[in-house]
């Protein structure tokens, strides 16, 4: 290797490559929720240039049997930085990493190619040569960002799987060992023997395998966004028959519940003796639970309020409600169901593993603030909720089949413009909503 790298034509300089390695982690990192504060962050950031910048020097001129290791201890490096700084799983990490190494790879060639061309022979190119890298290099990333940026990051960000990461794994291999073959071997049939020809096959199949790989990525993008939106879909079906439920028998105990009032009436009216008194008594105790709750001013709302008021009773759970259901007129029946079907089954499901009675607490509101309508729930919590792609993580052993409840509510509120914050404040978790008032006139 170092006697080709020092023969007739001269390679890519070492910290040409480092910092191609550090600008594609820094792209990366600004993709993803970062575990650090920013003074930390840039210490680390600026730590890792020098670290690959000096290993990669060091490393200039060993020969063949060494190249390898060398440059897997390199990508080691870019997967440290992406692992310190990064809120992600390992698996992520590590694809976040193949693509680094691989869009650095092409960065540095193609620098490097167009630089041979247009200054070899020259002897002072230095302004030139700093000129064309933060040209190229800038323009990669720019591109590069875009193609990032268009794809969604939001209710719609997906965990790799295994078999997944090596399909990855396999498109950068193959990318990595085409086009640097012809500076080991050069009598194959994919190899060049010109510095030219060498040049160009390393840059077109790093470009190749760049967008392979991104190509993988959309259609596998598609493919999952497809399923989880399918399982939203599931979500807000099953939300909807429930209210729809919850109405029909919300209506037969009105009709009890007015119907036993007035013969508890007529009873009390005959003056029968003290045990039937005593009876009445328990019956109109019983009769206290099935009180309706509609006092929202939302009929939907109302539905929702009374399906779950069973299970907030049996789980002894103190709940409050201050909302305006009127401003809730202009939003579709399955997205309210949706929105606080699943705020009100998360509290619940978390509020009843508790054991402190006075910590099983939920309260909802709904109102107006300047121009949004605001709808926020939230429970009592006294444990660390971790965040994994924006959304916290399910408590469920199955998480594959589950945490889709937070992700349909942002899924709702994004259709009326509207957007969705959580977090923990003062022991209590909360779902916060805010729709802008103009959706509701330009829906009325």
């Amino acid at each position: 290797m170092a006697e080709l790298l020092t023969g007739t034509y001269e390679d890519i300089p070492r910290y040409y490559t480092a910092i191609a390695e550090w600008i594609s982690c820094m792209l990366f990192c600004y993709f993803y929720r970062r575990k650090m504060k920013k003074s930390c962050f840039a210490g680390i950031a600026a730590g890792m240039l020098v670290l690959q910048t000096g290993w990669l020097m060091l490393t200039g001129n060993v020969s063949t049997l060494f190249w390898i290791p060398c440059m897997i201890i390199a990508i080691g490096m870019m997967f440290l930085f992406l692992w310190m700084v990064i809120e992600a799983t390992w698996k992520m990490v590590a694809y976040c990493c193949m693509k680094a190494f691989l869009t650095a790879e092409f960065m540095a060639s193609l620098e490097w190619q167009l630089e041979y061309f247009a200054y070899r022979g020259r002897t002072e190119k230095g302004v030139l040569s700093i000129l064309t890298l933060a040209i190229v290099y800038g323009a990669v990333t720019m591109i590069l960002w875009i193609i990032e940026s268009r794809m969604k990051r939001d209710e719609i960000e997906l965990e790799i799987s295994v078999k997944e990461l090596y399909s990855t794994l396999l498109i950068v291999l193959s990318a990595f060992m085409l086009s640097n073959l012809s500076f080991v071997y050069r009598n194959t049939p994919f190899s060049g023997s010109i510095a030219t020809d060498i040049f160009t096959i390393r840059t077109l199949v790093d470009f190749g395998g760049l967008a392979i790989l991104y190509a993988y990525q959309s259609l596998r993008h598609e493919v999952g966004a497809e399923k989880e939106l399918s399982k939203i879909q599931s979500i807000l079906t099953a939300q909807y028959d429930s209210y729809r439920n919850y109405q029909e028998v919300t209506d037969l105990i009105n009709m009890k519940y007015h119907d036993l009032k007035h013969q508890i009436a007529g009873l009390r009216a005959e003056q029968d003796p003290e045990k039937r008194s005593k009876w009445i008594d328990q019956m109109e105790d019983e009769l206290a639970a099935y009180q309706p709750e509609r006092q929202t001013g939302n009929q939907v709302l109302d539905g929702v309020l009374d399906g779950k008021m069973p299970l907030i009773r049996n789980a002894g759970i103190a709940f409050t409600c201050v909302a305006d259901g009127e401003l809730l007129k202009f939003i579709h029946v399955t997205d309210i169901c949706t929105i606080f079907g699943n705020a009100l089954d998360n509290a619940i499901e978390y509020v009843s593993m508790i054991s402190d009675p006075e910590k099983k607490i939920i309260h909802m509101e709904i109102s107006s603030r300047k121009q949004f309508v605001y709808a926020e729930v939230r429970n009592y919590c006294d444990t660390e909720i971790k965040i994994k792609n924006g959304f916290p993580m399910t408590t469920k052993r199955d998480a594959g089949n589950h945490g889709f409840g937070i992700k349909s509510i942002s899924y709702a509120a994004k259709k009326y413009g509207g957007t969705m914050q959580f977090g923990v404040k003062d022991h209590f978790f909360f779902i916060r909503i805010l729709i802008p008032k103009e959706e509701i006139e330009s829906s009325l």
